[in-house]
């Protein structure tokens, strides 16, 4: 079984987006019983919220139903997940920090490094911003999250 968690801020736009557009790329696949897929954030401000409105509007637009309640990242998921997934350079900084150890750190890695269309180099919060940035966020993070299905179905994945 692959265990993924992704991670951004507040855990209300990014994080759970990329959480349920991976967890139905794995299920058309066929796959979905191979993955542990869940995310988390890195402040525990929303803890037990929905999503933000404006990500769940967007994204039953495309055929995505968010159901997660944020949640703080804890010390026992570096543990429990294969891979750890920020959204930009400040939740991998933050990340690498607080793993326990080096190969907990390894396991942080980059959305954006798995973007096989998009030239991007992170995921932008689209919290502040309006309809175009959730909609960018999920183009980005269908990209990816193709991407890191792809990099994780591969013999050496």
């Amino acid at each position: 079984m692959k265990r993924i968690l992704f991670i951004c801020l507040g855990n209300i736009c990014r994080s759970c987006a990329a959480e349920e557009i991976m967890r139905k790329l794995v299920t058309d696949a066929g796959c979905g019983e191979d993955f542990l897929i869940d995310s988390a954030g890195l402040i525990d401000y929303h803890e037990g919220e929905q999503a933000d409105a404006r990500m769940r509007a967007h994204a039953v637009r495309r055929g995505y139903r968010i159901t997660h309640l944020s949640r703080p990242i804890r010390y026992d998921d570096f543990f429990d997940f294969d891979l750890i997934v920020g959204m930009d350079d400040s939740n991998i900084t933050r990340l690498k920090a607080l793993a326990p150890g080096l190969e907990e750190e390894n396991k942080v890695v980059r959305m954006t490094d798995y973007s096989r269309l998009k030239v991007v180099d992170h995921v932008p919060d689209p919290y502040y911003g309006g309809d175009s940035g959730f909609e960018n966020v999920i183009d980005i993070l269908e990209d990816a999250c193709a991407g890191l299905l792809e990099s994780l179905c591969r013999p050496e994945g």
